[in-house]
């Protein structure tokens, strides 16, 4: 994603989210703090797709439509901030590649699991991709600023341990 998607887009949230709006500034904020995150579908008609995500604290979504400021210093978590795939995108597969893509993001980023917010009844797709529903008391709030069907999901990772390299474990090379 670059600035200049910006405005596609808004145009494939206002289909796909109608009942969530969010201001353009908070797509260019989470573009500008984690660009790597930010990534777009492109099909030969246009923009299909997009997803925003970005490291966050572990059990703290972010309320809709609001700015972050700063990433964390010790995020907990890979948040999943948005994934919108117009319906000509939808059983392409896109999704499941998008989350291998967000996997390989946040275990570079040494980050134990991914979270979000599941909204339009979407749970059971991210259930299919190994997503569990957390019940948080503490989290009712927040998922309001969805609707009262919002859910917050996380799916736990499993971060390798670095290898020692053949030399160090060869005891003829000491």
């Amino acid at each position: 994603m670059t600035a200049a998607d910006l405005s596609a887009v808004l145009a494939v949230a206002a289909i796909v989210h109608p009942g969530y709006p969010e201001d353009e500034a908070v797509f260019a904020e989470r573009l500008r703090l984690f660009p790597q995150g930010c990534l777009v579908l492109e099909g030969s008609s246009g923009l299909l797709g997009y997803i925003v995500s970005h490291p966050w604290h572990r059990g703290a979504p972010p309320a809709l439509n609001t700015l972050l400021g700063l990433l964390p210093a010790m995020p907990g978590a890979f948040y999943i901030h948005d994934l919108a795939l117009l319906p000509a995108a939808r059983g392409s597969g896109a999704g499941r590649l998008v989350i291998e893509r967000l996997v390989a993001l946040a275990l570079e980023a040494r980050l134990p699991r991914l979270a979000l917010v599941a909204v339009n009844d979407s749970s059971g797709f991210w259930q299919r991709q190994g997503f569990r529903e957390m019940h948080d008391p503490a989290l009712a709030a927040k998922l309001a600023s969805y609707d009262d069907a919002a859910r917050y999901l996380e799916r736990e990772l499993e971060i390798p341990t670095p290898s020692a390299s053949p030399i160090e474990n060869n005891e003829e090379h000491r």
